[in-house]
């Protein structure tokens, strides 16, 4: 691509001057650190598509994926990590994943639920953190169950006494171990497909940019490397076409 094209694609893309990435991290897996100070995958993307661009970069950082979202939508954010899902598509153009992760249920240990199926049960109250990705699939899919949304689905869960606890599996699996009385449920229930996104407003030829680049960085082993140095699984790149 020439450098006038680059150019132009700078301007549509950041037209601050600066690359302002919305980075979600209250996901673990692919963002730790702090707001002052965010590491992980997403910053890394981020990174290097600013590099890419000749931008500068700024990182954004909210503790959900719900404002995470929001930001991007009203105009404060060039850029965005987020789960592809339908409801998000109406504002967002997203890129082909990058991450696939895995979003799982936790039980009490003794409960009666064996399969994702069993969950979906009349009388079962599922706590999930709210605007996540599987909050917004489990309200589109879900025939019997009932979603409980709150600023953690753990905590909620807990809070509530539920009957059961949704999230993605490596922090899912994590407050398991911590407490004996519960259980994950397998297989899990969903994979989570992670995606770069900006607005709908930007030119195609933006948008076109934006999936190239972050397919060339998952077939590449970019991501995977991201991954590994943030102490994450490498396996969670998400597949690419042969």
């Amino acid at each position: 691509m020439e450098i006038t094209d680059l150019a132009a694609l700078a301007r549509d893309l950041a037209p601050a001057g600066a690359l302002r990435a919305s980075v979600n991290l209250g996901n673990p897996v692919l963002a730790q650190g702090t707001p002052d100070a965010p590491r992980g995958v997403t910053v890394d993307l981020a990174g290097e598509i600013a590099r890419r661009l000749g931008l500068p970069v700024e990182f954004l950082c909210f503790d959900a994926a719900r404002k995470s979202y929001e930001a991007m939508a009203a105009g404060r954010a060039d850029l965005c990590f987020l789960a592809v899902e339908p409801a998000r598509e109406a504002e967002i153009a997203f890129t082909a994943p990058y991450v696939h992760i895995e979003g799982v249920y936790a039980v009490p240990a003794e409960s009666t639920p064996r399969t994702p199926e069993d969950v979906d049960r009349e009388g079962v109250r599922i706590g999930v953190k709210q605007g996540s990705a599987y909050d917004l699939y489990l309200t589109r899919t879900l025939r019997h169950a009932t979603v409980v949304r709150g600023a953690e689905g753990t905590d909620v869960f807990h809070a509530q006494n539920l009957e059961a606890a949704a999230g993605i599996r490596q922090p899912l699996t994590a407050h398991v171990a911590e407490r004996p009385g519960l259980r994950l449920v397998e297989p899990a229930f969903m994979t989570i497909r992670q995606a770069v996104g900006t607005t709908r407003t930007r030119r195609p030829e933006t948008v076109r940019f934006l999936s190239e680049t972050v397919a060339h960085l998952t077939a590449s082993g970019f991501v995977a490397r991201a991954l590994s140095r943030a102490g994450q699984d490498p396996s969670l790149a998400a597949p690419t076409e042969p």
